[in-house]
């Protein structure tokens, strides 16, 4: 290759001599301005002439290389011509699979989008792990004993007596209460009554304006003795609101069981959340169903798999449960659907499954209603309580939701405890 290029150097050089020579010799032969573009001409054409020669030497230089080395000229060439034609055609097809997606389908749906929507419901109820604070589940005690402390404190005082049967609960008064209203205070007044049964409650003058209310209200309840071990005494404190539902505060629990009524019993005791003892307070039982969503076939499968520790709504202390499942939009019904009967038992076993077509752009605006009743064969069948969820739920409703929106495809099976189906107006 060394001496194929000193070669051709050389012949170079010889040209461009001989150029100028022929050059030089036209420029003689003429006058004036003639002259300038007679050699002007001339220089092109050597110039061409050059061009040429280099040209002929080279393809000569080619064909005296062997025939192997050819081959693997051609080669090169055409696998350079390949790659970029390659090259050209995967940046076309980019392109247009940009300009479709952009187009998209009608009935298309993209899983990000259904995943970034349950998460955006997730976070309302529980926040990712990345942003719980170092040493959390160390805290974890002191944190809830600190939610706790916030709710405030009651002081109250029992008094029994074995002749009349009559327990005397005197609500002293409330301190630490947090404020419910937008001035930073709170409207309180305090419910006293015995569960489970309820057939008595009493309510304290509600205090405006303060959280540290003291009330010194005293109530008899009718207590025999043999009955009052069962009950468990319940003051509940709620912030009064003139143009909305009361909101709760908390609730002190006091298993009379527990206690001697042998003395007068007086102290305080904090508040605790209310969302945690009335899942303890509720008999109405549990249910567990599962719930998937396939988005791009718009199709919401409940599974309704069993129930547990069922109000008795039978005279022999049984139900004859079976579940509704109802899915609205607003105020309308859109479909329903029910399972079979399981006779005789507060802890059926269902394991029964109900398609729903919800398209993507419907699912947060539907509501699917739970509803477990006892059936009767003669007279209506009486709900004992219901589920609500949808993406206006609340709690561990709206985190089921949140968690069969977050995950395609996959059922997400879940615990509910069953809340009071409201009267029918």
């Amino acid at each position: 290759m060394d001496s194929f290029l000193l070669r051709l150097r050389r012949e170079a050089e010889e040209a461009a001599a001989a150029t100028v020579t022929q050059t030089s010799g036209g420029g003689g032969g003429g006058g004036g301005g003639d002259d300038v573009t007679s050699s002007g001409e001339g220089g092109e054409g050597g110039a061409k002439s050059k061009m040429d020669q280099l040209a002929d030497k080279a393809l000569e230089e080619l064909k005296k290389l062997p025939i192997w080395a050819d081959i693997l000229i051609v080669a090169g060439a055409l696998l350079i011509l390949s790659c970029c034609f390659y090259c050209l055609c995967k940046r076309c097809c980019r392109k247009r699979k940009k300009k479709e997606g952009k187009k998209g389908l009608k009935g298309a749906v993209d899983l990000k989008s259904v995943q970034l929507l349950g998460n955006s419901y997730k976070e309302k109820v529980q926040p990712d792990l990345d942003e719980l604070p170092v040493n959390m589940e160390d805290n974890e005690d002191a944190e809830s004993t600190k939610s706790e402390v916030k709710l405030g404190k009651l002081q109250f005082s029992l008094d029994y007596d074995f002749q009349k049967g009559e327990l005397s609960v005197t609500v002293i008064q409330a301190a630490d209460l947090p404020g419910m209203d937008m001035s930073g205070t709170s409207d309180p007044y305090v419910k006293v009554y015995l569960a489970p049964d309820k057939k008595k409650k009493y309510e304290t003058k509600v205090h405006r304006k303060t959280l540290n209310p003291v009330f010194n209200e005293t109530f008899t309840f009718k207590a025999p003795y043999a009955e009052i071990g069962s009950k468990t005494l319940t003051f509940a404190v709620y912030d009064f609101d003139r143009f909305s539902k009361h909101d709760m505060i908390g609730l002190v629990l006091v298993p009379l069981n527990s206690i001697d009524l042998g003395r007068v019993l007086e102290e305080w005791r904090d508040l605790a959340s209310p969302d945690l003892e009335s899942e303890k307070e509720n008999k109405l039982g549990d249910i567990c169903f599962s719930l998937r969503y396939v988005p791009t076939a718009g199709k919401l499968t409940v599974v309704i798999l069993e129930a547990k520790n069922l109000k008795k709504m039978d005279v022999g202390g049984l139900s004859d449960p079976y579940v509704k499942i109802g899915l609205y939009q607003g105020n309308k019904r859109l479909k329903k659907k029910k399972t079979t009967i399981k006779k005789c038992t507060l802890n059926p076993y269902f394991n029964e499954s109900f398609t729903f077509e919800v398209p993507f752009e419907q699912i947060q605006k539907v509501t699917l209603i739970i509803t477990c009743v006892d059936y009767d064969r003669i007279g209506t069948s009486e709900p004992i309580g219901r589920v609500v969820l949808g993406c206006n739920s609340t709690g561990t409703e709206l985190r089921h939701w949140s968690d069969m929106l977050a995950n395609p495809r996959r059922p997400i099976a879940q615990w509910h405890t069953l809340q009071e189906v409201p009267e029918k107006n």
